[in-house]
């Protein structure tokens, strides 16, 4: 992999088909202003937590990232436990994006709508959107088990096919509108209620913006004459560009319709657009573009959440097959196989349960980003005579004070939009099955 395939992969596992499918949810919580800052500053903060993964990497190119990290200067447990919340934030997208292609299809043809096999908390799955899902995941799953490269040029096309599509029609969109149209700027009145709306849209930032760290997962898959500086430009590119994406789409979906109109309407951005356009081909276009970003958020989480799967396995954290290669197409086989059949269960589960656990993986995207920078204020790959009164150490330490005040707006239950009982149980099982795994498999060492 070259700079490139890094910058793709990074940008690629941070944006998904939320701008479309939840941007009634993100003008909701904040407003147009309220979501766009909250997005904004949200990509800020995570810039110091940014420097401390380039740092890391850089020193310990290893693709267990922060299973490697933690290692350094904590106990297995720690370890474990660090690598079981990241892989949740990673897999956990997988099955959001299988259920989803059925969603993108089915508003196509709604007639694919039929044929219902069962409800889960009053959500139908259908057969044909079952399909699709499951269609999609072996296509990713088959990718990434014949090789990086294939992977890397699969989300190479599909990231800058995105990034092509996205000039156009956002610039189409900041042509045709009007700023006058933003108003009212936050969903709820008075300097409180801008304050609120903005920690609305803080809240999930983590996990619309998870990926950037994606990078360090494949760092022992680096051309042969790869400079490690590269990591560092392809985290820094991915963190800016994913934050400047969503604030402008945001922006632009506001100054082209009446944003409170679209907070009750299915795939908000394609109505806006489709309202103040008139057309077909242009709304054909934002289609194309949420496909090709499915497609590469599928793939870069996938891609990330298995070698996270192989490194644990690899360290006898978990089952020692789970870290074999495959002889010949030298891919984590079994990992990817593995985490294939995680995510067909996500995808049978349907968005019911799907909905809450992003909550959860947005929580363990922070867990994984503090444990990071608590590693690296340790000692962790810190450079020869670099004292705890560095500069660099100063930035670990602003990075895992924004990764405290993360975790712990979803647990203090006097923040809106904290934690609710079925989040906690999601966490809680996650954990047990989490201790179980590692003390069943440590048990045999």
């Amino acid at each position: 992999m070259r700079t490139t395939e890094y910058f793709t992969l990074a940008f690629g596992t941070i944006i998904g088909v939320g701008w479309v499918l939840v941007m009634d949810d993100w003008l909701g919580r904040g407003g147009p202003l309220g979501a766009m800052l909250g997005f904004l500053i949200g990509g800020l903060l995570l810039v110091p937590i940014g420097y401390v993964y380039s740092r890391l990497v850089t020193s310990l190119p290893d693709a267990g990232s922060e299973v490697t990290y933690t290692a350094q200067v904590f106990p297995r447990s720690v370890s474990f436990t660090t690598g079981w919340f990241m892989t949740l934030a990673y897999l956990i997208v997988c099955p959001w994006e299988a259920v989803a292609i059925g969603k993108i299809v089915v508003y196509l043809i709604p007639s694919l709508d039929t044929i219902e096999l069962y409800q889960i908390g009053e959500k139908p799955m259908y057969l044909p959107r079952l399909l699709l899902g499951l269609g999609l995941t072996g296509v990713i799953v088959g990718v990434n088990y014949r090789g990086i490269r294939l992977s890397a040029w699969f989300q190479n096309i599909t990231t800058f096919g995105l990034l092509a599509i996205f000039v156009v029609f956002a610039g189409a969109g900041l042509l045709r509108g009007s700023v006058q149209q933003v108003e009212p700027l936050f969903a709820q009145p008075g300097i409180s209620g801008a304050l609120i709306s903005c920690l609305l849209v803080m809240q999930i930032v983590p996990y619309f913006m998870t990926g950037f760290e994606s990078v360090p997962k494949c760092a022992e898959e680096a051309n042969a004459n790869f400079q490690t500086s590269g990591f560092t430009r392809a985290i820094f590119l991915a963190l800016i560009g994913a934050t400047l994406f969503y604030v402008i789409i945001i922006g632009v979906v506001a100054m082209i319709a009446d944003w409170q109109q679209l907070l009750t309407v299915k795939f908000s951005t394609v109505v806006a657009f489709e309202r103040a356009f008139q057309s077909n081909t242009l709304v054909n276009l934002i289609f194309l573009a949420m496909l090709l970003s499915l497609f590469k958020v599928f793939n870069g989480n996938f891609l990330a959440g298995t070698r996270l799967l192989f490194a644990l396995g690899r360290r006898g954290l978990l089952p020692a097959a789970l870290g074999a290669v495959h002889p010949a197409y030298r891919t984590p086989g079994n990992a990817v196989v593995f985490g294939g059949l995680l995510t067909v269960i996500g995808t049978v589960l349907g968005e019911a349960v799907l909905i809450p656990i992003t909550e959860v993986g947005s929580f363990a995207a922070a867990v994984g980003w503090m444990a990071t920078c608590v590693s690296f204020l340790k000692g962790a790959g810190r450079r020869a005579g670099e004292t705890a009164g560095s500069g660099a150490t100063l930035i670990a330490g602003l990075g895992a004070l924004v990764c405290r005040g993360l975790l712990l707006m979803k647990l203090l239950p006097f923040v809106p939009g904290h934690f609710q009982p079925f989040e906690y149980v999601t966490l809680g099982l996650w954990l047990l099955l989490g201790g179980i795994t590692f003390a069943l498999t440590t048990e045999r060492l």
